[in-house]
């Protein structure tokens, strides 16, 4: 890259990814997704909103006191308590960034801050000087900024970099910007602000219209220097710009692109898979360069040509973003040493040598069920083994489940709760809706379905189903998963697991009235 400027990889899976319904995450599981984060050489990683809640304030502060390779970044409103609590939460980071920001589009100033622009400016510019108290690494971002009016946001970038923002970002908060406009709008307010070169301009775009990537990608060809994305393209509503293809797409068109990343794309699938695990959210099979179809060919004529010359249809390496080295295959005769150093190599650690024995003993008895256990199973059967170890309220110990043509189907089911012993049955209008209903019955959680969600992990009629149920309840949403080659049993799991997470209280409600 010495003769190409570098581009900074901004990850917010852990802050915009996090405000997808039903994608909330516990502090453990975003300190495994920032390490295959840092794994991947990902510049910047935004863990959170630590004025959100307590929960998202610890998380943010456990992942700025393990992570030193990649700077961590925390949100905050140009709100003084907001930026004092992000400084707080990163005060233990290696190396920390407070992303402060304010609306700037009218409507938004108007309608939501009912604030006037020079209110906005000075409100902007103090919130800056505040975070320099904390740290001298201080993002400002417009939020809005694709309806904002172009003097103004020439205006308040100006202030802010003046004030002593060195990232200024830009973002399309709402997916409203199409390339050539979201492209021309970066290269005016550089040009125009006397003291652009003293910052570096980032992108933040939303997928509403589909357009987050190209947006993204028109504003690098005009000078944008930092993309701000996230693993799968998760985010709020639409989703974000996805990380994987912002970087792939850079990466290949080294033709077009003055710029290059230092990220080691060879962890993108690993990394797509963990969160999509932790998350519940599957990666459509034909998902550029992170779906099971990405790298396949079914059609003859695309068969012989790949056959002849790989880049006859294939524009990327599979092996270059990660998918070799995800197809190695273990079996029940594989030991503990080779179990423990392939996780290690997927980027996975224990806490402790009795999670590894519960894990490896976890492994063995899906050998004994799956004749090939691919890496999917094994990023499957460790979320199991992780989501066990934090939520031990409520536990499966049986079930029995009958459905037959012409009956209504039953599930017997037994539970510990609490370390009591506890057994109930009930009929439903399928096996799985009789499980749900008998598990109910027992723990009355008095929570409401809002989604049942069934993915198979792998191909084949072994194959794991991994199941999703996402429960809400006095407006808090939480997602259960779980995993097995029995999709009933699965489905158990998972329904079990967002019981535990609502009678825990540990996940949170989405900070939706903030973020860019």
């Amino acid at each position: 890259m010495s003769n190409k400027d570098s581009l900074i990889i901004f990850d917010t899976t852990l802050r915009d990814g996090e405000q997808s319904p039903g994608a909330s995450m516990t502090k453990d599981e975003k300190i495994r997704i920032a390490k295959a984060l840092e794994k991947m050489r990902v510049d910047v990683i935004e863990a959170g909103f630590p004025i959100a809640s307590p929960g998202d304030f610890e998380s943010v502060q456990a992942v700025a006191r393990t992570i030193t390779d990649s700077t961590v970044c925390g949100l905050a409103r140009a709100l003084d308590r907001d930026i004092d609590r992000a400084g707080e939460a990163l005060k233990d980071a290696n190396s920390g960034r407070i992303h402060t920001f304010i609306a700037t589009s009218p409507i938004h100033m108007e309608q939501k801050l009912r604030m006037s622009p020079d209110q906005v400016m000075e409100q902007a510019v103090k919130a800056v000087k505040r975070a320099r108290r904390y740290t001298d690494n201080v993002e400002f971002s417009a939020e809005d900024a694709g309806r904002s009016e172009i003097d103004f946001l020439c205006r308040i970038v100006e202030a802010a970099i003046k004030a002593g923002a060195n990232t200024i970002n830009i973002p399309d908060t709402v997916g409203y910007n199409v390339p050539w406009q979201f492209g021309n709008t970066v290269s005016e307010i550089i040009e125009r602000v006397p003291n652009s070169d003293q910052a570096i301009f980032s992108v933040h775009c939303h997928n509403d219209l589909g357009l987050a990537t190209s947006n993204s990608l028109s504003a690098v060809l005009n000078g944008a220097r930092q993309v701000e994305c996230t693993i799968n393209g998760l985010g709020e509503r639409a989703g974000n710009a996805s990380l994987e293809e912002v970087v792939m797409t850079v990466r290949t068109r080294s033709d077009i692109f003055e710029c290059d990343s230092n990220l080691d794309a060879t962890q993108i699938v690993t990394c797509s898979r963990l969160v999509s695990n932790i998350t519940g959210f599957p990666v459509q099979p034909n998902k550029a360069v992170v779906g099971v179809n990405a790298f396949a060919h079914e059609s003859g004529i695309h068969q012989d040509g790949v056959l002849k010359s790989r880049e006859t249809y294939e524009i990327m390496r599979a092996e270059d973003v990660g998918w070799a080295q995800n197809r190695m295959v273990m079996g029940k005769h594989s030991g503990r040493s080779a179990f423990r150093a392939r996780l290690e190599e997927l980027g996975i650690e224990f806490s402790s040598e009795e999670e590894l024995n519960d894990a490896f003993r976890r492994f063995k008895d899906l050998a004994d069920k799956k004749h090939e256990i691919f890496d999917e199973d094994l990023q499957a059967l460790v979320t199991d083994v992780s989501i066990r170890a934090e939520n031990e309220l409520v536990n499966l110990i049986s079930m029995k489940v009958c459905s037959e043509t012409g009956e209504t189907p039953t599930a017997k089911i037994v539970l510990t709760v609490d370390g009591e012993e506890i057994a109930g049955e009930s009929t439903g209008g399928g096996p799985v809706d009789a499980t749900f209903r008998a598990i109910e019955s027992l723990v009355e959680t008095g929570s409401e379905l809002q989604l049942y969600s069934v993915n198979a992990i792998t191909s084949g009629t072994d194959a794991q189903g991994e199941v999703t149920v996402r429960l809400e309840k006095g407006g808090r949403i939480v997602n259960g998963q779980g995993a097995d080659t029995d999709i009933v049993i699965a489905s158990a799991k998972a329904y079990i697991n967002a019981c535990n997470l609502i009678m825990h209280g540990s996940k949170r409600a989405h900070p939706q009235s903030g973020g860019v």
